[in-house]
């Protein structure tokens, strides 16, 4: 990470000097530009992404009193470890987390039915899928480092608890404006507060934009006349948080064990290396049954896991935590306050994620990690918007790339739930209905992509080109994230990954990779690039930056070069590769970097860039790839951004 740029600090360098008005009062201003409701991952997501923007007036609210102890969610997919490495605390969760490297599947013993054996087991993640780990991780203490980083920004955000929505209306005029005036406020939201000392009381917050990240019962969906529609697999299952002493070998893996007659486990080893999740099937729900009328209690579900784990033993020593729930997988037709024939002619003003626009079962281990992408996807956009650089049509797209993900999401879900519940095949128990014990270990290697979260690829839309040019970089696919490879950096010799430049600052990445010859020559494709961007009137760099900001406050320029570090220096490179910033005009040495020749791991060839020409790969604040284009293209790049940038004021 880079500070001291505007002069010396001692102390904490993730704790960032306040600017202007502290976010952090227990009384909710009347205006806001942001209202988000809710404090689980999707609405923590959002605040902390908008907490770096001190201009941008941000508000969380949740209905409990406080932050959470106990999370159900636990599994931390690949893809969402990246997104926190942008954060800035990955290390933090690293250190903590449990990893899950590998998982093993248990079946009923052929030769006595009662017990189980072992009988696969693969590697959780393919090598070179990512690399940042699977892993388990309470929610809550997901929650507590979303918080801390909350609290240090430039705008001291922290949530204001006891607040439930009672209204939320929308002056459909003033959401009709293609631009808000500085009075223009379309929502308003009511809220009851419910807190001891000021119990009844109602608070009136108006707004240009709210977030409903209110979970599977959201009363701001509700204000919006939608509802989530799906169906349920009338299948109970119960979770428990454990500390037990047990002779099953595997406790510490993650583990599908399906037994003979007792039902199925997923065995999740959790941090600490003590306390397991076990996700434990309960007999089928009759039709129209809910599972609460069970009266399902925590001593009937050891009893159900002691029999499923025959002839190994469970002695449950303390419950940490413990539920029961049923299957189910559920959409909403829409994520936005827009009616699908209205969408091109009125701007999105109020959103949904998470739990308040689809739920599934949790043993794929993916509704944290979805609802967090959620609203990592909406939190740059409502910023570029606010901020006057992006038109508000690019609010459009949050729908058209979410739901898609969801709805990907809850087909495998139903898939996979229906595969882990069968009996195995030609098993006595097989009714019809059952599947061999190695179809679904082999699918579960063909998803890890998708469970990791990497497998995600944005359609081309307003801000996600056509694949014209993907040849130049192969392995850089338009529309999927960013996939990181290892690199030197140029100035002080440092390996580290290409893609942990990446942080959740709402900026633009242009990563070029120069062609062949010398890198630094003027009349390179990169040399080309640099005055193209640094002198040009049709410039994005030139055009979209604000007067008086740093050159790359908008758009990240950063070049990879072909050669051994040693054999380049950085003074041979244009300015606008290590540029002058900040109030002392410091040069910034951190824009030009080299592969990884020492350790053979040379990221030209494991990302497929073209050696012969280089190109330029485009990178939204999101960390998806948006285009990948010629260095000689420039006309097509200013084209580009031209289609949903504002030319900066």
């Amino acid at each position: 990470m880079q500070f001291h740029l505007n002069g010396f600090h001692t102390g904490d360098p993730k704790h960032h000097a306040s600017a202007g008005e502290p976010a952090n009062s227990d009384c909710l201003p009347d205006e806001v530009d942001v209202l988000i409701v809710g404090c689980g991952p999707a609405g923590l997501t959002l605040a902390t992404q908008l907490s770096a923007f001190p201009d941008i007036k941000t508000r969380i609210v949740e209905q409990k009193d406080g932050a959470i102890r106990l999370g159900q969610a636990d599994g931390i997919a690949c893809r969402s470890m990246e997104m926190f490495n942008a954060f800035g605390f990955v290390d933090k969760v690293m250190k903590e987390a449990c990893w899950i490297n590998e998982t093993v599947f248990w079946k009923p013993d052929e030769t006595d039915r009662k017990n189980i054996m072992r009988h696969g087991r693969v590697q959780d993640t393919e090598d070179g899928l990512s690399e940042l780990p699977h892993t388990v991780l309470n929610q809550a203490r997901v929650h507590d480092f979303y918080l801390e980083q909350m609290r240090h920004s430039p705008s001291r955000l922290e949530p204001n608890y006891s607040r439930r929505v009672v209204d939320v209306q929308i002056d459909i005029e003033k959401a009709n404006a293609v631009t808000l005036t500085s009075d223009d406020y379309p929502v308003t939201v009511t809220l009851e507060r419910t807190d001891e000392a000021h119990r009844g009381e109602m608070e009136t917050v108006r707004a240009r934009y709210v977030v409903g990240c209110d979970g599977a019962r959201s009363q701001v969906r509700k204000s919006l006349g939608r509802s989530l529609v799906g169906d349920s697999a009338n299948q109970a299952w119960g979770v428990m948080d454990v500390l037990a002493v047990t002779d099953f070998p595997d406790i510490r893996m993650k583990a599908t064990i399906h037994s003979a007659n007792e039902g199925n486990i997923l065995v999740i080893p959790r941090e600490g290396g003590y306390l397991t999740r076990l996700y434990i099937e309960l007999d089928k729900l009759n039709e129209d049954e809910r599972v609460a009328s069970r009266n399902i209690t925590s001593d009937q579900l050891v009893a159900v896991a002691q029999r499923i784990l025959h002839p190994y033993k469970l002695d449950v020593k303390e419950i940490a935590w413990w539920s029961v729930y049923e299957i189910g997988q559920r959409l909403c037709d829409k994520f936005d306050d827009v009616p699908l024939e209205a969408v091109g002619n009125r701007v999105p003003h109020v959103f949904i994620a998470g739990d308040a626009c689809h739920t599934h079962s949790p043993k794929a281990g993916q509704g944290m990690n979805v609802s967090m992408r959620d609203t990592f996807n909406l939190g740059w956009k409502l910023a570029s918007v606010l901020q006057g650089k992006a038109s508000p049509a690019i609010l459009d797209t949050y729908t058209t790339e979410r739901q898609t993900v969801a709805k990907e999401l809850i087909d495998f879900d139903r898939k996979f739930a229906r595969m882990f519940s069968a009996p195995p095949k030609g098993s006595p128990e097989d009714k019809g209905d059952g599947v061999d014990p190695k179809e679904f270990q082999e699918y579960f290697v063909r998803q890890g992509r998708f469970t990791a979260g990497t497998a995600i690829q944005y359609y081309p839309s307003l801000i996600s080109a056509e694949p014209i040019h993907q040849h130049l970089a192969a392995g850089l696919e338009i529309g999927t994230r960013f996939h990181s490879a290892p690199v030197v950096r140029l100035s002080d010799a440092k390996p580290m990954h290409l893609g942990h430049t990446v942080e959740a600052d709402g900026r633009w990445r242009l990563f070029a990779f120069a062609g062949g010859g010398d890198p630094a020559a003027a009349e390179s494709g990169l040399g080309g690039l640099c005055r193209f961007l640094d002198e040009s009137p049709d410039s994005p760099v030139r055009k979209h930056t604000p007067p008086g900001d740093d050159i790359d406050s908008v758009f990240d320029l950063r070049a990879i070069c072909q050669q051994d570090f040693r054999e380049l220096s950085l003074d041979g490179f244009p300015q606008l590769l290590w540029p002058r910033k900040g109030r002392y005009g410091l040069h910034d040495y951190e824009k030009v970097f080299c592969p990884d020749l020492k350790n053979a791991q040379n990221i030209f060839d494991m990302r497929g860039i073209d050696r012969e020409h280089g190109c330029l790969v485009i990178v939204r604040p999101d960390q998806h790839i948006a285009n990948v284009l010629p260095l000689k293209a420039h006309d097509e790049l200013a084209a580009f951004f031209e289609r949903f940038m504002l030319e900066a004021k």
